[in-house]
């Protein structure tokens, strides 16, 4: 005989049709009990999409109310009861600021828009420009909710203009409503502006705004967006070119160097990123990959000769057993040494000097603090959660788990 244990034995394994055809009223039993594993649980809210005992609603709501409940079967629960009034001063009283377990917070302000309380929209506006895809998704749920209950315009006055994220909430209204939303490439907010970039669709109509944008802010997020629909490389040199070839200068910042942090993360910059990086990097020549074995025999030969007894180069991910990166560690004695993947750079955290005499001598560049501090400005690359410019070294050795 089936039962929900055996439809969800383990973690992550479900059977979701069979859940779905079992019986309503005890999946709702299960998860109104506590005491059973919150990830049988959430298994069964979401087979319950639909049909939902009315008797049992009660019961269910006060597992959403429950603070000491699991964060993951409260949210299901919220999604799968957003149509329920009765939950709307549980979910705008001020207590719910409190909530502390992860993701809470975003499914509340969602169902607050599906129950349609205009009163969340500026923070659901807040949540929808969120660089996290997870999150802006739940912002934008609730505020299409609030939109097709009381109509584009209401939620815009809501929602104002004075903040970027209401700015950018406005430009994908304008733009669903089939309006030319190009004027927002001139706006102060890289992010409203690389949203806007990202929505326009008509080369020519780019090519005419070049010649009236405003700023020259503007007109170069229209040669990025340009060249994000036509893929012509000249083109984009071109314009460019007319534009004075602008470029971040950043103080201490050699060409050597530039050229690496450039090619590395110039056309995967995040969206605060000054739009001269994006197109410098489109206009680039195409990079000179270093050769990482052939640079890694050099090292672990420079070190060899100096008398520094090196162990093999492993992957900056192996040595921190998880994620990944751009250089390889080698160690010697107690001490380590790291060589970029991204040309000859090298780095300690310590002096090092027998090691960065030795790999200069081969032919390396030894990254000294002074140089390692120098703060690539304008730049924004992703960072154990931050979205920031990041530092020389950093650039040239990062590692992410």
């Amino acid at each position: 005989m089936r039962t929900i244990e055996t439809l969800v034995p383990q973690a992550g394994q479900t059977d979701t049709e069979g859940l779905r055809a079992f019986d309503a009223d005890a999946l709702a039993g299960h998860v109104a009990d506590p005491a059973h594993p919150w990830w049988r649980r959430r298994a069964c809210v979401v087979a319950l999409a639909g049909r939902v005992p009315e008797h049992r609603v009660a019961g269910l709501i006060a597992r959403i109310h429950d603070p000491d409940d699991v964060g993951e079967v409260r949210i299901a629960l919220l999604d799968l009861l957003a149509d329920r009034a009765e939950l709307l001063p549980w979910l705008r009283h001020k207590d719910r600021r409190k909530e502390g377990w992860y993701g809470m917070s975003a499914a509340i302000l969602k169902a607050r828009g599906l129950l349609g309380d205009r009163s969340a929209a500026g923070e659901l506006a807040t949540l929808a420009a969120e660089p996290w895809p997870r999150l802006r998704e739940i912002g934008e749920a609730g505020l299409d909710a609030l939109v097709a209950r009381y109509g584009t315009e209401a939620v815009l006055a809501d929602v104002g203009d004075a903040r970027p994220q209401d700015r950018a909430f406005r430009v994908r209204m304008r733009h669903r409503a089939g309006q030319d939303v190009i004027d927002a490439l001139a706006d102060p907010d890289r992010a409203v502006a690389y949203l806007t970039q990202s929505l326009l669709t008509d080369p020519d109509r780019l090519r005419g705004y070049l010649g009236e944008a405003p700023t020259a802010e503007a007109k170069l997020w229209a040669a990025y967006a340009l060249h994000r629909l036509t893929g012509d490389a000249a083109e984009t040199r071109a314009i460019h070119d007319s534009l004075g070839r602008p470029r971040v200068e950043v103080e201490g910042l050699d060409d050597e160097l530039r050229e690496a942090v450039l090619h590395e993360y110039g056309h995967d910059c995040e969206e605060w990123s000054d739009p001269r990086w994006r197109v410098e990097a489109i206009c680039a020549g195409p990079p000179v990959q270093p050769d990482e074995d052939e640079q890694l025999r050099r090292a672990v030969a420079a070190l060899t000769a100096a008398g520094l007894a090196p162990e093999p180069p492993v992957s900056c991910g192996e040595h921190h057993r998880q994620g990944g990166g751009t250089y390889h560690v080698i160690r010697f004695g107690g001490s380590e040494i790291s060589l970029s993947t991204l040309g000859r750079f090298a780095t300690s955290h310590e002096d090092e000097p027998a090691a960065r005499a030795a790999l200069e001598a081969a032919g390396f560049r030894w990254i000294d603090p002074a140089t390692g501090a120098i703060q690539v400005t304008g730049l924004c690359v992703y960072y154990f959660g931050g979205r920031e410019p990041l530092d020389v070294s950093t650039l040239l050795f990062y590692w992410q788990d």
